[in-house]
């Protein structure tokens, strides 16, 4: 059983730790980490999973982008602590979350990931959205949170400035 809840600042380092055990050294050297610096992540979506003892199990994370000046979300990193993979709690964070972008009014969700792990959520490969290079196009997949949000979006994909 896990609670899920809004990253706090209180959580920032823990979820950092979380994400340098997951990620080979030198994910923050990806192109999508430069739409990420200096950027807060969205209040609210930004979720920390905690067991029944509150050890942190998993935590996703959400950006705001512009894809060619239209706003959007950024979703990633997603990660699961080793321990507790296999258990569905990555999906849970994302199926939680998507359902809090839309009750919250975002329209679209883009992220760099494998199409066949996304695609069960509903991710898609997103045609003219032009991530930062280097990055492989065929990875840049996305979400409408309602009917339409990705037609006729293309372009840049650029940070918010804080």
């Amino acid at each position: 059983m896990y609670t899920l809840k809004p990253e706090t600042a209180e959580d920032w380092w823990e979820v950092e730790a979380l994400y340098d055990l997951c990620f080979a050294p030198g994910r923050t050297a990806l192109s999508s980490y430069r739409l990420r610096d200096g950027v807060d992540p969205v209040k609210g979506l930004s979720l920390v999973a905690r067991d029944e003892n509150g050890i942190l199990a998993g935590a996703i994370r959400f950006w705001p982008v512009l894809v060619g000046g239209t706003p959007a979300l950024l979703l990633g990193p997603v990660a699961v602590h080793p321990t507790r993979q296999g258990e569905g709690l990555g999906g849970l964070l994302i199926q939680s979350s998507l359902e809090r972008g839309r009750a919250e009014g975002w329209d679209r969700v883009m992220l760099v990931g494998d199409a066949p792990y996304y695609r069960r959520f509903g991710f898609e490969k997103l045609e003219g959205v032009i991530m930062p290079p280097p990055t492989n196009p065929d990875r840049v997949l996305g979400y409408a949170l309602r009917d339409g949000a990705w037609d006729g979006v293309r372009g840049e994909v650029t940070r918010i400035d804080a």
